[in-house]
């Protein structure tokens, strides 16, 4: 989505979008309002709001990424997903029964033949390299890349309440025992060279899903040091959090780590969630 979304709308959409987001409107039925009044795109809406967000006083938030919290069950499709808990700041959400025991195993499937060491980003140019804070294996899957995966990218992105083509491609990991991810943020620091060329691939990484496909024996939660939060792996369930604060910058407190597997295996799925289209390299 192009970065000119917003000055490419008509000077009167212009300065509608501004005076409503100046009054704290819901940058959601703004979108909405000009897909229904206007006939622009909805996602092309939604990106020329998120432009006109960066020039808002910082008393006000720009669109992010959002569950719906203000019921206790999320009727997504033809599922029902539970809301287990909640925190506000740093946005947390945890939620059950996203992804049915058999997609979770028809997922491991697909990828276990394709598995191998998972990377990390390249501090210099940006490129995949094996660093040992990350022990798993891992694939990297193109969008939509079968019927199931397309059917999870489309749940996640209607969860999130944000653009599907924003998503990046999902990533299967698989930690045998000991294996683990040491703290770390999802968000790309923009003063480090090769974090900062990720960047250029629909900007910075605003959200992140993480999908329980397995039961873990023990060990092998999600930890959030700061926070005295660890999420325990359930099969079925799905982490959610923002990386980024209500001014768009990168979270500090969105440090996270995957505990060491004690017993048993853990695999996840990683779903992230950028500012704009996610283009692949």
């Amino acid at each position: 989505m192009s970065q000119e979304a917003f000055t490419a709308l008509p000077g009167t959409w212009q300065v509608w979008v501004t005076d409503n987001l100046m009054r704290g409107c819901d940058p959601k039925e703004m979108a909405a309002v000009m897909h229904r009044e206007g006939c622009f795109d909805f996602a092309l809406s939604q990106a020329a709001i998120m432009e006109a967000a960066k020039d808002i006083p910082s008393t006000h938030e720009v669109l992010r990424p959002r569950i719906e919290t203000n019921q206790n069950k999320i009727l997504c499709g033809d599922r029902q997903i539970d809301i287990l808990f909640r925190l506000t700041t740093p946005y947390v959400v945890l939620l059950g029964n996203v992804l049915a025991s058999d997609e979770c195993d028809e997922l491991i499937a697909y990828c276990q033949p394709r598995l191998c060491r998972s990377p990390v980003v390249g501090q210099i140019d940006g490129s995949a390299e094996s660093h040992t804070a990350r022990t798993s294996q891992g694939v990297f899957l193109r969008r939509g890349e079968t019927k199931l995966i397309e059917q999870i990218d489309q749940r996640l992105a209607t969860l999130a309440n944000w653009p599907m083509e924003n998503g990046e491609g999902l990533q299967l990991q698989q930690y045998a025992t000991t294996n683990e991810y040491q703290s770390h943020f999802d968000w790309f620091n923009p003063k480090i060279d090769g974090e900062r060329a990720q960047l250029k691939f629909g900007g910075q990484r605003v959200a992140t899903f993480v999908l329980y496909l397995d039961e873990v024996e023990s060990g092998g939660g999600t930890c959030f040091s700061s926070l005295g939060l660890e999420v325990v792996p359930k099969k079925g369930n799905a982490l959610f959090f923002l990386n980024v604060d209500g001014k768009g910058e990168p979270d500090p407190k969105s440090l996270h780590a995957g505990r060491p597997v004690i017993r048993g295996t853990k695999t996840i799925a990683n779903k992230w969630f950028r500012e704009r289209a996610h283009q692949a390299e």
